[in-house]
């Protein structure tokens, strides 16, 4: 019997485990160099993007499920404009939280809330005790969004990882931002 993840709705998006008929969508950001700048993955090929949903789908089979992956859905549009996930330790008390969108929906809050959505889904139904994001310290959009989430930025990494940004392979900065469970149940907005 197949296992689906949880569906997680917000105002604007739907976010759902990834299927194959999504190939195209995800391949649209994956494969353009603008949107992966600041990954450490891509651009992808249409067999990388297959592989990427093929690993996705993997994983909703794990027992337990520790690596929870899901396609952004805009709900008006009916379209797949993104990638999201909360990547669990070994000891599933802390999550680590990944977005992507393609570049035409940047901008417009939707990371930000597929994020509250992920916060609330691990705080209240994961029961974390921690959750945390990585990115670039050039990417400005992703930092953004972690603030706007109510994350804190615990470090500033100093050419901590050696990678490619953009076509360039160097070292770069790097931005830790988290979020404590006492933390997200205090803010006054939720």
């Amino acid at each position: 019997m197949e296992k689906k993840l949880e569906e997680l709705y917000t105002q604007r998006l739907l976010l759902r485990g990834f299927a194959e008929k999504d190939a195209d969508a995800v391949n649209a950001y994956a494969s353009n160099p603008e949107n992966v700048r600041y990954m450490v993955w891509g651009p992808n090929s249409m067999e990388d993007t297959r592989a990427f949903i093929e690993e996705c789908i993997k994983k909703t089979q794990a027992e337990p499920v520790t690596e929870y992956e899901y396609a952004i859905i805009h709900k008006a549009a009916g379209r797949l404009i993104g990638g999201c996930g909360i990547y669990l330790n070994e000891r599933r008390d802390t999550g680590m939280l990944g977005w992507i969108l393609h570049k035409d929906y940047w901008r417009q809050g939707f990371a930000a809330e597929a994020g509250e959505a992920l916060l609330e889904y691990g705080f209240h139904t994961l029961k974390l005790h921690r959750i945390y994001a990585t990115c670039n310290a050039e990417n400005y959009g992703s930092y953004r969004v972690m603030e706007k989430l109510g994350m804190r930025r615990e470090a500033h990494f100093v050419k901590s990882r050696y990678g490619r940004v953009g076509e360039e392979i160097r070292y770069y900065d790097e931005y830790h931002y988290a979020m404590l469970e006492e933390e997200y149940k205090k803010c006054e907005v939720r």
